[in-house]
């Protein structure tokens, strides 16, 4: 991809990580308060992007800004691909893509909370439900990558709930 005037390249190191079987640990407490996990099925476009880009926006997560409207709808229509949404107190506080499109593989696409919900405890508790759901189907590994763009404690949650690191890359990330 060529860059426009203007643009900017980001160096950043990515973690790839994998976890070969369920989480080991004991499910962590419900939260205080009303605290929901829903799976979106057909979420439109709009309500995606929302999610995506509230969410991705501290962390520079810009792959799908760069997608059009259809490239959207044929990602999270596919039937092998699973958009889980972290209620708390009623309002959308998180969220969890699962890809199965690779067979025998879960891919935990994206993952993450709202700003406003950062720190309340709530990330170990989604992140491990999300692996739960994913180790549902009938997978032989989980994989997720994580980069020193994220947030300063997504590695450490990842290999709480069992993921190990198997290779890094130092990248770039091209800000559209």
């Amino acid at each position: 991809m060529k860059l426009g005037a203007g643009a900017k390249r980001i160096p950043t190191t990515v973690t790839f990580l994998e976890m070969k079987h369920r989480p080991s640990a004991l499910p962590p407490p419900q939260p205080k308060g009303k605290v929901a996990i829903l799976r979106a099925s057909n979420p439109p476009v709009h309500f995606y992007r929302y999610l995506y880009n509230t969410i991705g926006e501290a962390y520079y997560w810009v792959d799908r800004r760069k997608k059009s409207d259809e490239e959207i709808t044929f990602i999270v229509a596919d039937p092998a691909v699973e958009l889980y949404v972290l209620y708390a107190e009623g309002n959308p506080a998180g969220m969890a893509e699962l890809d199965f499109r690779d067979n025998g593989i879960g891919q935990l696409a994206y993952f993450g909370l709202m700003p406003e919900f950062v720190g309340r405890r709530l990330g170990y508790f989604f992140l491990y439900h999300a692996c739960s759901n994913a180790w549902a189907k009938p997978i032989s590994k989980m994989l997720v990558n994580t980069c020193t763009l994220d947030h300063p404690r997504a590695l450490p949650l990842y290999q709480r709930v069992g993921f190990v690191p198997y290779t890094r890359e130092d990248r770039y990330i091209e800000l559209p």
